[in-house]
């Protein structure tokens, strides 16, 4: 019976997925991620279902055992070491910073690491360091440089490097269910709409697309899920939308999740705790 569950609810979490199509430019944040979170957070539920009925008893006239158990067992403690090795390279990483100078950079404090190409960043948890290249003060005007550190003060306003920790954790556990990569490049792409809509209240948008589109052209890094770099991009319409938010008066296309949709959200994820009452 533990089987069928495990089951059951994985077919539900692909079912989710599968009925996913992207909004493109009208894709707001809320969607996203309820269609990234609630599949992993079903089969999350039913693996603590399994755990909490244990290996003896039955539930609706059928027994259960350890087939079943053993693999919700297994699952969980697949995810529980991958968090713990996640932190530990994001940990060594921010340890790693320290070899280098923490400086005053034009309007801020951060690591100055000595690279030629053009990079900026932040790198931490909860509280986050600002991380640029020497490549980057060389190359860039004193305007366009304020820019850049106003769009990674904005991550650390929202405090980025930490959701998206968590959320990276989600995206590697998930690499199997449909869908995952797609919604993970979109709230990455949401991510950096709302730091440049953020930095465009405090420099001129124009300016700040400019450099966006010098920085980009210059370095095409990949960053792990414990960092906001501000030239993440995926491919050519990434950097054509975040520009397009910039230089259009248009909203930037993101709404704050509403209350109706989190109560569903959460009552949809904690559904099959409720098969504990059918178990005895």
């Amino acid at each position: 019976m533990h089987l069928m569950l495990l089951l059951l609810g994985v077919a539900i979490a692909c079912g989710i997925r599968l009925g996913w199509r992207s909004q493109s430019e009208r894709c707001c944040e809320t969607t996203v991620l309820i269609q990234f979170l609630l599949p992993p957070g079903l089969v999350g539920a039913t693996c603590l279902a399994v755990l909490g009925m244990g290996t003896h008893g039955k539930m609706l006239g059928h027994s259960v055992g350890w087939f079943g158990f053993g693999l919700a067992a297994m699952g969980m403690a697949i995810a529980v070491g991958l968090l713990l090795w996640q932190y530990w390279l994001g940990w060594r990483s921010v340890q790693q910073l320290r070899q280098f100078p923490y400086q005053l950079i034009d309007i801020a404090h951060g690591y100055v690491i000595p690279h030629a190409l053009p990079y900026a960043a932040q790198i931490g948890f909860w509280r986050s360091h600002l991380v640029v290249s020497q490549g980057l003060i060389a190359r860039l005007s004193r305007d366009q440089l304020q820019a850049v550190l106003t769009h990674e003060r904005a991550h650390q306003q929202f405090h980025d490097t930490f959701w998206f920790f968590w959320l990276g954790w989600i995206r590697r556990l998930t690499v199997w269910l449909p869908h995952t990569h797609h919604l993970w490049q979109e709230l990455l792409l949401l991510r950096e709409l709302r730091a440049d809509a953020w930095a465009a209240q405090q420099v001129d948008p124009l300016l700040l697309a400019e450099t966006l589109l010098q920085v980009v052209q210059s370095s095409q890094a990949v960053e792990p899920d414990w960092s906001a770099a501000f030239g993440t991009y995926e491919s050519a319409q990434w950097l054509q939308r975040r520009i397009d938010a910039l230089i259009s008066p248009a909203p930037v296309p993101m709404t704050e999740p509403r209350p109706i949709w989190l109560w569903v959200f959460n009552c949809m994820t904690l559904l099959p705790l409720a098969t504990l009452w059918f178990h005895h």
